[in-house]
């Protein structure tokens, strides 16, 4: 994930297990060339036309668009690293390593530590329960959701309901209208047995956490259950839609329903209450909280 900078794009993060990763970059790092074109020129090619003025989020956006290449082609970047040496990096296709999407552990300081990868279907919440089971007597617990691109809300909810004993809120929604929303509606949590998950939690977040692994640290935090920990995350929009427009067949996406947490705060401008800088280790921060709640 790059961010612009004039002529050049900072990285801002690198996804685990990547080709960038397995290349060497470096937070910090400047690409300066994309397939040796500069930075400007890939940039003005990529940049919609119907832009009216300068936009920071469309520059972010087409400027990602630029690193992530092609399907199915590598890539090829001029890097100016920390130190002001330029160096050719060349990242082929690589495709990750597919791990589960529920892992779980006991880290060396007695801290029950889960890991979910995907909010895709049941089978994740039966791969939670037996991790909540076997780290029952942890007295304390880290949910790291950094790797999870999202899911569905019926996959996140019930794990939710593992942490409290009665009906509790955890969003607010509300559905376009017109030119504008209607009026929001309360999403709520119910308790699930066998039983309940009583001690301290922290959600771990990163950019790279989107769509419902944004809604699962919201609602945790909004249930009173969890201290999130982190970077902000990749601010996506809620049911998202698809339209295309008759004169053009243009097509665009939409979200039909924005998402807010329970103060009615806009879910995509979340930040973690704990925040880790880039390139830090979340892990150690996320114990550091626990540590200090007990």
């Amino acid at each position: 994930m790059v961010h612009r900078q004039g002529a050049s794009l900072e990285i801002a993060a690198i996804d685990e297990g990547s080709a960038a990763a397995r290349a060497g970059l470096s937070i910090g790092d400047k690409i300066v060339e994309i397939g040796g074109k500069k930075i400007t020129d890939t940039l003005d090619q990529l940049r919609p036309r119907c832009l009216l003025r300068p936009h920071e989020e469309a520059e972010d956006y087409i400027a990602n668009v630029a690193v992530a290449g092609r399907r199915g082609q590598g890539r090829q970047f001029a890097v100016l690293s920390k130190n002001a040496k330029q160096r050719t990096v060349e990242l082929p296709i690589h495709q990750k390593v597919r791990r589960p999407d529920v892992e779980w552990r006991k880290l060396e300081n007695g801290v029950g530590y889960i890991v979910i990868r995907s909010f895709s279907d049941d089978e994740v919440v039966q791969s939670f329960d037996r991790a909540l089971s076997e780290l029952r007597d942890a007295a304390r617990l880290i949910i790291d959701v950094r790797q999870n691109g999202g899911g569905d809300t019926a996959v996140a909810r019930p794990i939710m309901g593992r942490f409290i004993t009665s009906r509790k809120p955890y969003a607010m929604m509300r559905r376009r209208k017109g030119a504008g929303l209607g009026s929001p509606w309360v999403e709520y949590v119910h308790p699930r047995g066998p039983f309940t998950y009583e001690g301290p939690v922290v959600v771990l977040t990163s950019q790279w956490s989107a769509s419902m692994a944004e809604g699962f640290p919201m609602g945790m935090r909004g249930i009173g259950r969890a201290t999130i920990v982190g970077t902000r995350m990749m601010g996506l929009g809620a049911a998202v839609f698809t339209k295309t427009l008759k004169q053009t067949g243009v097509s665009f996406q939409f979200s039909v329903e924005p998402v807010y947490d329970v103060q009615d705060r806009p879910r995509w401008q979340m930040e973690p209450d704990v925040s880790v800088g880039a390139g830090d280790d979340s892990l150690t921060a996320a114990i550091s909280v626990l540590a200090a709640k007990l």
